[in-house]
C-alpha cells in the first residue's frame, strides 16, 4: 500500500503553437479571377452589339494571314483597310463595293442638328420676348414721363407711340396750329425741343439703337435754294432731331441711322397735303431689325468689288467695231464723188 502511495503522477501540459500568418495571395488571385470575368462578360456584349459584317471585318483584321502581308495580295492588310497594317474595311464587301448604309449615322446626325436647332429657335424666342417685354417697359415710361410733365402734357395729342415689325415707334406729328419746325427750316421750335430732350433721357433706360427719319407733307419746298427739297428738309430736321435728343442726356452711338424720306409714307394717305405728314419717327429697333440692318450695311459691295466684271463690259461698249476694207474702200469712193459735186 505504501508503495503505490508514493508512486509521483507527471502532468504534461503542451502549449499550442501558433501558426504563421498564411498571407494574402489569395486576394491577388480573386482580383485577377474578377478582372478576368468582367472582361469576359464584357467581350460578350460587345460581340452581342455588333452585327455579322462588323464581326467579320475584326477576323480579318486579327487573323491577317502572314503570306497576304509579306507578299502582297487580296487580303494584304494595306489593300483595303481602313488602318494602315489592319484589315479588310469593313464597309466594303469581298468584291471591294462600298455597302450601303442602313442610315443609322445619318439619322443620328440630322436628329443632333435638329435638337440644335430647336435649342437655338427656344433662346431666340426667349429674347424677342424678353426684349419685347423691356420695349414694352419703355412704351409705359415714356407715356408716364409725358403725363407727369405738366409742359409735356399738353403736348401728347401730338405724341404717338405704338408698336411696329421694327420695334418701339415714337412720332411728334405736326399740326396747322403747333408746327414743330420753323416755316421752311430745320430750327426747332422749342415745345418740340423739350420733347425730344425728355425723350432723349429715357432712351438711355434700353441698349435697343434708333433711327431718326424725317416727314415733309406733298407741299413742294418753298424756299429759293437751287436743288433743295423736301428730300433734303426732311433730312435736316431729323438730323436736328438727333442733336435735340443727344442734348437730352442719351448716348450718341445709339443712333444707327438719320434719315429724310420726304412725303414718301404720308401718315394721312387720304390727303398728302395734311399737316400732320410733317412729322419725326424715333424707331427704337428690335434685335431681328438691327441684326437685318448691320446685316444689309456689310454686305454692301462697292465699283472695286466688282471691277473685274464691269471692264470686259466697258470695253465691249466702248470698242466700236473696226471697218472692213470693202467698207472703208466704199468710204472712200463716195467722198471722192461728193467732192467732185
Amino acid at each position: 500500500m505504501s508503495k503505490g502511495k508514493d508512486k509521483a503522477i507527471v502532468i504534461k501540459r503542451v502549449t499550442p503553437a501558433k501558426k504563421g500568418h498564411h498571407g494574402g495571395a489569395w486576394k491577388l488571385a480573386y482580383a485577377d479571377f474578377m478582372t478576368a470575368m468582367m472582361a469576359f462578360f464584357l467581350l460578350m456584349w460587345l460581340l452581342s452589339a455588333v452585327t455579322p459584317v462588323q464581326l467579320r471585318g475584326i477576323a480579318e483584321y486579327f487573323n491577317q494571314p502572314l503570306k497576304a502581308a509579306l507578299f502582297g495580295g487580296d487580303r494584304s492588310a494595306d489593300s483595303s483597310s481602313i488602318l494602315k497594317g489592319g484589315g479588310r474595311d469593313i464597309s466594303t464587301d469581298m468584291a471591294g463595293v462600298t455597302r450601303r448604309s442602313d442610315g443609322t449615322i445619318e439619322k443620328a446626325t440630322h436628329t443632333a442638328a435638329r435638337n440644335d436647332e430647336e435649342s437655338l429657335d427656344s433662346l431666340t424666342g426667349a429674347l424677342e420676348r424678353r426684349e419685347q417685354a423691356r420695349l414694352h417697359d419703355l412704351q409705359v415710361k415714356l407715356m408716364a414721363a409725358i403725363e407727369a410733365n405738366p409742359v409735356l402734357r399738353q403736348f401728347r395729342q401730338q405724341i404717338r407711340i405704338d408698336s411696329t415689325l421694327q420695334g418701339l415707334r415714337i412720332e411728334i406729328v405736326d399740326t396747322q396750329k403747333r408746327p414743330m419746325f420753323a416755316t421752311a427750316s430745320d430750327a426747332v421750335e422749342p415745345y418740340m425741343r423739350d420733347i425730344l430732350r425728355a425723350i432723349g433721357r429715357t432712351l438711355n433706360d434700353v441698349p435697343n439703337h434708333i433711327v431718326v427719319q424725317g416727314h415733309t407733307d406733298a407741299v413742294p419746298y418753298a424756299g429759293n435754294g437751287k436743288g433743295y427739297s423736301n428730300w433734303e428738309l426732311s433730312a435736316d430736321r431729323a438730323n436736328a432731331s438727333r442733336r435735340e435728343l443727344i442734348e437730352g442726356g442719351m448716348d450718341e452711338h445709339k443712333v444707327l441711322r438719320v434719315l429724310g424720306l420726304a412725303s414718301t409714307q404720308n401718315l394721312n394717305k387720304a390727303d398728302p397735303l395734311d399737316p400732320e405728314n410733317r412729322r419725326i419717327s424715333i424707331i427704337v429697333l428690335n434685335r431681328r431689325s438691327e441684326e437685318a440692318m448691320m446685316r444689309d450695311d456689310s454686305s454692301s459691295t462697292t465699283l472695286s468689288d466688282d471691277a473685274a466684271g464691269v471692264k470686259p463690259l466697258a470695253q465691249h461698249l466702248g470698242a466700236a467695231p473696226a471697218p472692213s476694207q470693202a467698207q472703208a474702200q466704199a468710204t472712200g469712193a463716195a467722198d471722192k464723188t461728193t467732192d467732185k459735186h
